[in-house]
């Protein structure tokens, strides 16, 4: 690839500056997510997560979650959470995060890299698969655990 892309870095801890970077970037992500610093400090420690960031003057202005894990099938990762700060976008950080996340799992000798986006994203879509991604038959499905009391 011949554009220089930005510098992409896995964090290998969270300072306070570094929380509330993300928890800003959160906001654009979801409107229903909740930040937790503590649940923040567990991706960046655990074994099957990382966290890929792209720094502009010190501050995150675009994140991805990395996530690897063994089945009888293979080693395999999906990519979770990619958002850029909506004043930074159409400078190559999303570009850069998922390149680096192709090239980790290629690295690594994962079996297959997933991810997933709605299909009204079209913009990500085309990004998604300029990077390399395809677009598969399938259905996503989801189950979410009600609250216990």
């Amino acid at each position: 690839m011949s554009e220089l892309l930005p510098k992409v870095e896995v964090l290998s801890s969270v300072t306070d500056a570094d929380a509330a970077d993300i928890a800003h970037l959160l906001t654009q992500l979801s409107r229903t997510a909740t930040f937790d610093q503590s649940r923040l400090t567990t991706i960046v420690t655990h074994d099957a997560t990382e966290l890929l960031v792209v720094r502009e003057n010190g501050r995150i202005v675009g994140a991805a979650t990395f996530v690897t894990f063994p089945l009888p099938s293979g080693v395999r990762g999906h990519v979770e959470d990619v958002v850029v700060d909506e004043t930074m976008r159409g400078k190559g950080i999303a570009r850069a995060l998922l390149v680096r996340m192709t090239e980790l799992a290629t690295n690594r000798g994962l079996r297959t890299l997933d991810l997933t986006s709605r299909p009204a994203r079209k913009s990500a879509l085309r990004l998604y698969e300029s990077v390399g991604f395809v677009r598969r038959d399938t259905n996503a499905l989801r189950f979410t655990p009600t609250a216990r009391t």
